[in-house]
């Protein structure tokens, strides 16, 4: 499946959780898709986002660490499914709004936690999918500068916004 694709299903997926557990959940699994795209783009995409792009596997990784054990079974990784890029713009614009929204769905589940522990997770997770959405921007950037600014004025919205990239 497309980067895009995986993208939105998460997105329709976190957005659906109602739970802690169930939302928890789906930050792992937007986390371990940003980690593969960081992957994918780093050995294969252009050549001005490599550095970033390890970046930002590495630092959703580190936001994968930190949530609780994923899914048991391959199969049940979002992210193993990842076929390819597409538009590196467009992957990226909409993993911004992806990384954005799970910072949000955090802090929700953080101010309910009833226990200190799920509290610092929460915390370290929200660090790791703010950095994370920081190195999506830098490659937008990146990429805009590449084309001349277009790029990145075309799909940007306000970069302080939770949907805008």
């Amino acid at each position: 499946m497309d980067a895009m694709r995986l993208i939105e299903a998460s997105r329709c997926a976190l957005a659906r959780s109602q739970e802690p557990a169930a939302i928890v959940a789906e930050v792992w699994q937007s986390q371990a898709l940003a980690q593969a795209i960081g992957s994918r783009l780093a050995v294969a995409g252009p050549p001005e986002l490599r550095g970033e792009a390890l970046g930002l596997s590495e630092l959703s990784g580190r936001g994968c660490a930190v949530l609780p054990h994923p899914p048991s079974e391959a199969e049940e990784i979002r992210a193993a499914g990842l076929t390819g890029i597409g538009d590196a713009h467009d992957t990226l614009l909409g993993l911004g709004a992806l990384l954005g929204e799970v910072g949000i769905a955090l802090v929700t589940v953080a101010m309910g936690a009833d226990d200190e522990g799920v509290y610092w997770q929460c915390m370290e997770a929200i660090d790791a999918a703010d950095e994370s959405r920081d190195r999506v921007l830098e490659m937008l950037r990146r990429l805009a500068a590449r084309s001349g600014g277009g790029a990145l004025d075309r799909g940007r919205g306000d970069q302080n916004s939770p949907s805008g990239v």
